[in-house]
């Protein structure tokens, strides 16, 4: 299979495994988030929209960032009319200062070189006073397990870089003035073989990754909804 083929299909089985959990994330964002349903929002690294999508019936209007054509593609097939989709780095958003009510990423800080740079274009872009929400896996306070971890994830899927502990991102968050509202860990099992295909790790990749994989695999996840003070 071509390159692109597999990137394809790789993007087919994220959209599935997104219909499986759609009910579930709204439920989880509706318990979680303050909206009025006039907020203009921008999800980054939206990858094939999951979280764009469960905003859309919330918001009045939805822009979805990522670098992927092959996901965004299957993005836009499944979107309503009040969300659009673009190509654009999450290090240096097309888009000024203030431009939005709330600006949100899910599961995508572990997949850039330098979080920090994507937390402040959050916050650039969002207009003062508004709102930041951020969703992504946290780091085993053990750094010795964390390193474990990492090690497991980059061999499952290249694009992972490094999963950061409730206490960095936190830092982040202080450090661009942002206050936090409310925050909420979960727990996820993952299943290791469906977690091995829905990255398309095949071959000496997936024996190499089966050998690293912790047993059972509970990751845990930090919702993050945040506020950006005024100047």
């Amino acid at each position: 299979m071509s390159s692109s083929g597999a990137a394809r299909e790789r993007a087919e089985r994220q959209a599935a495994r997104q219909d499986e959990r759609a009910e579930k994330l709204t439920a989880q964002l509706d318990g979680f988030l303050d909206l009025t349903g006039e907020e203009r929002v921008l999800d980054v690294g939206t990858g094939v929209g999951a979280l764009a999508l469960a905003l859309s019936p919330r918001v009045r209007k939805v822009v979805a960032v990522d670098t992927d054509p092959e996901r965004l593609f299957l993005a836009r097939e499944r979107a309503p009319a009040n969300v659009t989709f673009a190509e654009a780095d999450a290090t240096k958003l097309p888009f000024g200062a203030g431009s939005f009510d709330l600006a949100a990423t899910l599961r995508t800080l572990h997949h850039v070189a330098r979080p920090e740079l994507v937390v402040a274009e959050l916050v650039r872009v969002t207009r003062f006073d508004g709102r930041v929400l951020v969703i992504d896996q946290i780091a085993p306070a053990d750094p010795l397990i964390a390193i474990e971890l990492d090690r497991f994830e980059r061999t499952r899927d290249p694009s992972h870089t490094r999963l950061l502990p409730d206490g960095d991102l936190r830092a982040l968050f202080e450090a661009n003035s942002l206050v936090l509202l409310r925050d909420r860990f979960e727990r996820e099992e993952r299943p290791l073989e469906p977690y091995l295909d829905l990255a398309g790790c095949e071959g000496e990749a997936r024996a190499r990754a089966l050998e690293l994989a912790p047993t059972p695999y509970l990751a845990e996840l930090g919702w993050y909804f945040l506020r950006k003070a005024a100047a």
